[in-house]
């Protein structure tokens, strides 16, 4: 793609997202339905998109994406039932983010070097691997970020409408993360590993003997240059565990002492996801950056509609996605601090236990202005009912016969010969 017009690849991916989104609008309608990861994965493939409501299959010119439901005005050309704006949302932002991606990521002249590449470091794969090889790596680095991205999509839409975030949109790209990092070993954006020995070097002089030993100073370039498949798999399972690991800290603390769910497990799920893909140290920006792009709409939902409550899942997907994009204004900050190399392990248990005190300080404070203060309930014994939690939307059609699957309904709008002609067999 590196020797062809810059237009030209633009356009083509721009048809692919489309194309692409076409397919993540059925992942996001499919998914929430199933429980299990299995049964969400098999669900994309276990029957043809048809109308909810008269069962007609969409024919193929109108299932082109975007023209498709401009053509039919966002209605079904049978029944004339509405097609929601999700479709082509979807679709549009897809093709989007994939051009703008691909300007941000990739240099204007590859054979002119990646000085102008986006993701930019000095410790970057450039400083190890040479040059020839860049145009191989940073289209796979790209696509990489590309799944993360649809990913990221799918899960932000279903969390909005649902409060929930299958496993279908974050564990498979998880493990296919771990795989390419391995095999590849030049996808990482910042090595494993990075800190100013100088850092290290001055609080050895200061820490009492019992902590200078923390202290230490490693250089991982060496280490990735002759190991560039293992420094990759240390990478992306490093990312794993720091970004699942400290929302399920946040989650752990926030039970413990609000005795509520503070954060879910889906969120967990998805940071570990993003984790794995562009490695530990970002995905710690993002879990810091996500809550300054939150904070505005929680307090509408605090004031407007009494809830303190705001699925999480959304925010972390813009912080990813915002991360990317503007790389190289976001990451010189985020640097010195990831510098100081392992006093970040004593920065990181002063953090949680401020947090813990100020969960804490914030429960007295409720308490003192005569505020409701949520407390544990008992969860009673499981007698099959099924149970409604936070954030969770009760189904009405829970325990009955899904209706569009009755032949009666078919037969009432006169279309039973038509459905045993396109399908076979009985209605």
């Amino acid at each position: 793609m590196s020797d062809l017009p810059r237009e030209f690849v633009l356009f083509f991916l721009f048809v692919l997202g489309l194309c692409i989104g076409s397919f993540l609008n059925v992942c996001i309608h499919r998914f929430p339905v199933k429980r299990r990861l299995r049964d969400q994965l098999w669900s994309l493939n276990s029957h043809s998109s048809g109308c909810p409501r008269c069962s007609s299959a969409i024919r193929w010119h109108d299932n082109v994406p975007l023209l498709g439901w401009l053509i039919l005005r966002g209605r079904c050309r049978s029944c004339r039932l509405p097609i929601s704006v999700r479709y082509p949302l979807v679709e549009l932002l897809t093709a989007v983010l994939f051009v703008v991606l691909y300007q941000c990521e990739m240099p204007v002249n590859f054979w002119g070097g990646v000085g102008t590449a986006g993701l930019q470091t000095a410790d970057g794969p450039w400083a190890v691997f040479p040059q020839s090889s860049a145009v191989v790596w940073l289209h796979v680095r790209y696509g990489l970020h590309v799944a993360m991205v649809c990913c990221l999509i799918v899960a932000t839409f279903i969390d909005v409408e649902l409060w929930i975030i299958p496993d279908g949109s974050t564990v498979p790209l998880m493990l296919f993360s771990i795989l390419v990092h391995t095999v590849s070993g030049q996808c990482w954006i910042v090595p494993v590993w990075f800190q100013d020995s100088s850092v290290a070097a001055t609080l050895r002089t200061v820490l009492p003997d019992s902590l200078s030993w923390l202290m230490f100073s490693w250089d991982a370039m060496p280490f990735a240059a002759g190991y560039p498949h293992l420094h990759g798999f240390f990478v992306s399972v490093a990312g794993l565990v720091a970004g699942g690991g400290i929302v399920w800290l946040v989650r752990l603390i926030g039970g413990c002492v609000l005795r509520r769910e503070a954060m879910g497990f889906g969120d967990v799920v998805l940071m570990a996801m993003i984790g794995s893909v562009i490695g530990w140290q970002p995905v710690l920006v993002v879990f810091f950056t996500a809550p300054i792009l939150a904070i505005g709409v929680a307090l509408l939902s605090l004031v407007l509609r009494r809830r303190d409550e705001i699925p999480y899942g959304p925010w972390l997907s813009l912080a990813a996605l915002l991360l990317l994009l503007l790389w190289n204004s976001l990451w010189p900050m985020a640097e010195r601090i990831f510098d100081m190399g392992p006093f970040l392990l004593l920065m990181g248990l002063v953090m949680t236990v401020i947090l813990y005190a100020t969960l804490h300080l914030m429960q007295l404070v409720r308490r003192a202005l005569g505020m409701r203060v949520i407390s544990e309930t008992s969860v009673p014994e499981d007698d099959g009912i099924p149970m409604i939690y936070p954030g969770e939307r009760s189904d009405p059609t829970a325990g009955l016969w899904d209706r569009s699957m009755w032949s009666g309904v078919r037969s009432g709008q006169g279309l039973s010969a038509v459905y045993r002609w396109k399908h076979g067999g009985r209605d």
